[in-house]
């Protein structure tokens, strides 16, 4: 299949979060041809901000949609003239979905649903949805609806007929210092004298932005369609995070959160019949395919993992130590932050 390693029309649904913004950025830089970017969104004063950093007088191609993903209609306008689109809108707080769980589904499932069908509507080429580790063998709500979405985006290749458009997944966990995960969250915690430790054994996969928005890339220029594309990163223990943050405070258990795993999961055991290792990441491919698998393996040296593999945190074989993880802090979350 060809592949076209640029971008020139793109919208981007939850644009003003982390990973859209850092998107955002390395597009520009990437594709100097870049002819129309659609920040979608539905927080008015996070694309206010986002405007003073990428003002239109200066980036003519950006346009800052307000829309939610449960309004086709604002979908289908704002993707008119659009060839690719990365879904990273969602709802993804655990306990906010848990008490709102029709919410979570509105937005999450119905909300995907909508982003497929204007895609195809709107005869967009390629489509990247992001998906979460709590979407592998859920046990909260967030994951279940998550898992749904990622069915719906593997799917949708089914029902394309003969128009040009790829559906592919990327699956990771919580970005370093994204908003609302540890790493800021112990930070903010090290002036209380005190870290909250859900368990000592916790384990969390560990991804940086930049790695996050260089697998997004990826899958939307090499997906063949259905792909849920898996990255091969290392892993770290919570109290070795307490420990790089704050080795001077306490650390107290606090147990864990409703729906909360102790180890991440992406790729489960019921999945290894279907995954392949390509390098650098896994696939997840689907079982049902508009392209031959033996093309797919030759093209990209695809190997058959064991049936019965797990891609679990806990279980990991690569790890991040506290050195290390003091110098990722450093780099990735806070340029303030000194230990």
């Amino acid at each position: 299949m060809s592949e076209k390693n640029t971008i020139e029309k793109v919208l981007i649904t939850g644009g003003t979060g982390s990973l859209g913004q850092a998107l955002v950025e390395r597009i520009i830089c990437d594709n100097p041809g870049i002819k129309r970017l659609v920040v979608y969104s539905r927080d008015e004063q996070k694309q206010f901000q986002m405007a003073q950093k990428f003002p239109e007088k200066d980036y003519p191609f950006i346009r800052y949609f307000i829309g939610d993903v449960r309004d086709y209609e604002r979908l289908e306008r704002a993707m008119e003239g659009i060839e690719d689109v990365i879904h990273a809108a969602a709802m993804k707080h655990v306990p906010i979905a848990e008490y709102n769980p029709m919410e979570c589904i509105k937005t999450n499932i119905m909300g995907a649903e909508n982003v497929i069908n204007a895609c195809i509507k709107c005869g967009v080429r390629r489509v990247v949805a992001l998906s979460t580790d709590k979407a592998a063998a859920p046990i909260n709500l967030y994951g279940a609806t998550k898992l749904a979405s990622d069915k719906l985006f593997v799917s949708a290749n089914n029902i394309t007929g003969a128009r040009d458009i790829r559906f592919s997944v990327v699956r990771y966990g919580n970005v370093m210092g994204s908003n609302g995960s540890v790493i800021p969250f112990f930070i903010k915690k090290k002036k209380d004298g005190i870290i909250p430790i859900t368990d000592e054994k916790m384990t969390r996969f560990n991804i940086t932005l930049s790695e996050g928005v260089d697998m997004v890339l990826h899958a939307l220029y090499h997906s063949w369609g259905g792909e849920i594309f898996v990255p091969k990163i290392p892993s770290y223990k919570i109290t070795d995070v307490a420990e790089a943050i704050a080795p001077e405070c306490k650390k107290e258990i606090v147990g864990v959160r409703p729906g909360e795993k102790i180890h991440e999961e992406m790729i489960t055991s019921s999945d290894s019949y279907y995954c392949y290792d390509l390098g650098k990441y896994y696939a997840i491919l689907p079982t049902v395919t508009k392209w031959s698998l033996e093309s797919f393996i030759s093209t990209f040296n695809a190997k058959k993992v064991t049936e019965g593999f797990e891609y679990n945190s806990g279980e990991n074989t690569d790890w991040v130590d506290i050195p290390t993880l003091r110098k990722l802090i450093v780099e990735h979350v806070d340029t303030t932050f000194i230990i």
